[in-house]
């Protein structure tokens, strides 16, 4: 690449005004303890989740040098122009510490630039929108020195942040505050968290979003051409979110060839953090491996848009939502199902630690199937301890000496 045309690239990049409107992310709080770790900082997630935004913000306190490589004018850009955009770094702006780089696997051989810029003392950070090229990448040249932090669409405290609500925690005792906290947890249930989609409620841009990601984080990435089934399969997705979906099945539906196709595809729609699926718990890996699997989709909206039906099942999206939490909090995440079941079982090192089931309204004709999946999957992990999320109840049960605590989920979302 000609060094005149990437200077121009860079000093153009660097003066670009952030047009966005800026809070403060929660993941934002550990900031200075990031900084004082000796590891270069991985930031990935879907893309429009704000993982720019996050950059130019941790930018703004800690001063340092800039690149896009989501950028059209830097095609030609290869591993060895890399010397000679850090010539450029040097030349237009002095010596510094920081350096950031969005979307930079797009780059072929990036980490072994980043490794030796490491190496000398630099702190790098570093955002990207597919989590299997960053692992394969990392582990295999920056084994030990990196920090991985996942951003995923606002929260519901960072929804409330968003739109200027503040909330106490006598809000959950008294009356007006469940009232207005969960009015704003209904909507926030509908409109997600994707902060563009926030300040506009624009579906195009919804669309928009999910285009891009099918045909430059799917199909281009990894050279397929099977447009259609594709496309049929985000809307078995979006129609099944929360049940359990198989491979074999769908495999027919689409009249794919085998079923490994569908899961690669699945796989593909993983790694670009659209579609999540997780395993029937078993102590057996191969028997989790093989067992049916559930599904969700990373946003609710887009879930929505994509096109699940609302009145179809609302309890359903609930569901996601509290996954997408869970996702958040780091949790390693699991469904029971036996007799009855369970819609998600925590697993901590090698132990089920927290046990969660997920129902819109408690009523008479749910009640006793919710708490009965929900106290076998306590008894068959051994806690004492169970929680039910929905949408406004509270209560606390005591059964076969072991307690229910059935909760708001915008309780559970605003209490960490």
């Amino acid at each position: 690449m000609e060094k005149v045309r990437l200077k121009e690239i860079v000093i153009s990049q660097q003066t670009l005004q952030y047009k966005e409107i800026l809070i403060d992310r929660e993941i934002s709080k550990n900031l200075d303890s990031y900084i004082k770790t000796p590891f270069i900082i991985i930031i990935s997630g879907i893309r429009r989740t704000g993982k720019s935004t996050l950059l130019y913000q941790i930018k703004q306190k800690y001063p340092g040098y800039y690149l896009n490589f989501d950028d059209e004018r830097l095609v030609e850009f290869k591993l060895e122009d890399f010397q000679m955009l850090d010539e450029i770094f040097l030349e237009v702006y002095g010596e510094k510490k920081y350096y950031y780089f969005d979307e930079m696997q797009n780059i072929s051989g990036w980490e072994r630039f980043v490794r030796r810029i490491h190496d000398e003392g630099k702190k790098v950070f570093i955002t990207g929108s597919n989590a299997s090229m960053l692992s394969r990448e990392l582990g295999t040249h920056l084994t030990g020195r990196y920090l991985a932090i996942t951003l995923y669409p606002f929260s519901f405290k960072e929804f409330l942040d968003f739109k200027n609500i503040k909330f106490e925690n006598n809000d959950f005792y008294l009356t007006a505050g469940k009232i207005k906290l969960k009015k704003y947890f209904e909507e926030y249930l509908i409109t997600g968290g994707f902060p563009e989609y926030l300040k506009t409620k624009n579906t195009e841009y919804l669309k928009t979003l999910y285009e891009n990601i099918l045909y430059r984080d799917i199909i281009v990435r990894y050279k397929l051409t099977n447009e259609k089934a594709l496309k049929e399969l985000v809307y078995i997705a979006a129609n099944n979110i929360s049940n359990d979906i198989s491979f074999n099945s769908i495999k027919k539906t689409l009249q794919l060839g085998s079923s490994t196709t569908v899961k690669d595809y699945f796989d593909f729609f993983e790694n670009s953090y659209l579609i999540f699926l997780i395993n029937k718990f078993y102590f057996s890996l191969k028997k989790q491996t093989y067992s049916s699997k559930k599904l969700y989709i990373i946003d609710t909206a887009l879930a929505i848009n994509l096109g699940f039906r609302i009145s179809k099942d609302i309890g359903r999206l609930l569901e996601n939502l509290i996954f997408i939490e869970l996702r958040r909090r780091r949790k390693e995440i699991y469904y029971y199902s036996d007799k009855r079941e369970c819609d998600f079982v925590i697993k901590n090192g090698t132990k089920i630690t927290e046990v969660f089931q997920s129902c819109y309204e408690l009523n008479e004709d749910n009640k006793k199937r919710e708490i009965e999946g929900l106290l076998e999957a306590m008894t068959k992990f051994r806690l004492k301890e169970g929680i039910i999320l929905t949408l406004d109840q509270k209560e606390d049960i005591i059964m076969d000496k072991k307690k229910i605590k059935i909760i708001p989920v915008w309780e559970y979302l605003l209490s960490k």
